[in-house]
């Protein structure tokens, strides 16, 4: 399964971006991820053109989420989508950036009174406002800064996108949002139109993540159109944006096969514009938030093979190989979350026939394996493992479990490898942390002292 730039080069190394793996993970060690910038930029083009070829207003809006670097924000910004930030944190990221202001989402379904205040002082795009706390904490944030704010009102439209539980947010029993059905989210858009200095811009939902079908995006622009029809009916508003979100799923194996940007693009404008039709309502502009769409493929984790077993299976008659790698769950804790699920090449010997199956085992005291049963070509010690469509959530959700420091993230596009994330150093793990006084070199003779006093 070659994704984006990959291929294998005339020394049948695997090549991503016009850079030699192998060469990349000597010169910056690994666990290594890495990112093809000329794929993310495409994707950024492709999905973009398939909404604006069938749409009349269109606007994108890259889910930071998925992954944000200061590289990143900067290439989401040169493609001229727009971007959503959930955090303080990725707020911080997306201006440090150099990001457009107008051009940035805020999310969170329990914002804090500190990212709504650098939202609004700052003058971001949109706040997706979540609960009817934060419309009370809104309005008071944009009175005392004798400002204004653009929202949408994040709703659950009560569709089963057919996902892993832990990434389903569409349906009715969900943390996310203003339910349709028992009447908060009509309740949110009054409020918010009886509001000064907070603007009613439209409607907001998203349904889940790795969606290989297009049928709960269908049945959210049902559900949305209803409710704008209603709001029409009950306050004569128009809805001037319907954001249906992201979830549109990537290939992590060969038979997995998500809808293009063009088929997904087809079903979504012609279910939206046939219901706004039927309901008599003026086209508002269409926003999506893809994440993973855009750059999970672009993303490869290369490992160090290091250990290599052979023990009988338990369960069953047979045996299995396990093959060690010098990272795990603590860069991606994916496979332990949602059981997923992902390919690999040997980078050294990339034309090699997949011939066996093994196990890869991560390097953590816990039941941590990376890949169960995956076919790979013969592996020995030292050879680099690549494993495929890494590029959403393994680097923002990497940690220091086990006390591993964080790997480096490299963007490579046209034979160029450029540093965009420094690998963590034993400092940096430590940088943090303070000694109280008492637990100092002879802090615990005098504690006994005390005690014996």
């Amino acid at each position: 399964m070659w994704l984006g730039t990959q291929r294998a080069n005339a020394a049948g190394n695997l090549e991503i971006g016009g850079c030699d793996v192998t060469r990349l993970a000597a010169e910056f060690g690994t666990p290594l991820y890495v990112v093809d910038e000329a794929l993310i930029r495409s994707n950024c083009r492709e999905f973009s053109a398939a909404f604006a070829a069938r749409y009349p207003s269109v606007v994108v809006c890259y889910a930071g989420k998925a992954f944000l670097t200061l590289a990143m924000a900067r290439i989401v910004a040169q493609e001229g989508l727009s971007i959503d930030v959930a955090s303080l944190g990725e707020l911080y990221t997306a201006v440090r950036a150099g990001f457009p202001r107008k051009r940035i989402n805020l999310h969170g379904n329990n914002k804090s009174r500190e990212e709504l205040e650098m939202a609004v002082s700052i003058g971001i795009g949109h706040v997706i406002v979540d609960n009817f706390l934060e419309i009370e904490m809104l309005q008071a944030v944009v009175r005392e800064q004798h400002k204004s704010m653009n929202v949408l009102v994040r709703c659950t439209p009560g569709v089963d996108p057919h996902t892993h539980k832990f990434i389903s947010t569409g349906q009715a029993d969900t943390k996310f949002g203003f339910n349709i059905k028992d009447g908060s989210a009509i309740e949110a858009v009054r409020r918010l139109l009886a509001s000064d200095g907070v603007v009613f811009d439209g409607l907001h939902c998203h349904v889940g993540s790795q969606l290989l079908d297009t049928q709960a995006h269908e049945g959210a622009v049902d559900a949305l159109v209803g409710l704008m029809a209603e709001i029409e009916r009950r306050f004569g508003q128009s809805c001037k944006m319907l954001n249906i979100g992201g979830g549109l799923g990537v290939r992590y194996t060969e038979d997995q096969r998500p809808p293009s940007y063009d088929e997904f693009a087809e079903v979504v404008t012609s279910r939206l514009k046939s219901a706004l039709d039927r309901a008599g309502l003026k086209y508002p502009t269409l926003a999506q938030e893809p994440g993973r769409a855009l750059v999970g493929e672009a993303g490869t984790t290369l490992y160090t093979v290091g250990s290599i077993k052979t023990v009988p299976i338990t369960e069953a008659p047979g045996h299995r190989t396990y093959v060690s790698v010098d990272g795990g769950m603590s860069d991606n804790p994916r496979p332990q979350l949602y059981d997923a699920v992902y390919q690999v090449i040997v980078a050294n010997r990339a034309t090699e026939k997949h011939d066996q199956i093994v196990s890869i085992a991560g390097k953590h005291c816990e039941t941590d394996v990376l890949i169960w049963n995956v076919a790979a070509a013969a592996m020995k010690t030292g050879d680099i493992l690549a494993v495929q469509t890494t590029g959403a959530y393994n680097h923002g959700m990497a940690s220091n479990y086990n006390r591993f420091l964080r790997p480096a993230v490299v963007l490579v596009n046209d034979g160029a490898a450029d540093l965009v994330v420094e690998r963590e150093t034993l400092r940096d793990l430590l940088r943090k942390e303070r000694v109280p006084q008492r637990l100092r070199a002879g802090g615990q003779r005098r504690s006994r002292s005390l005690s014996a006093k």
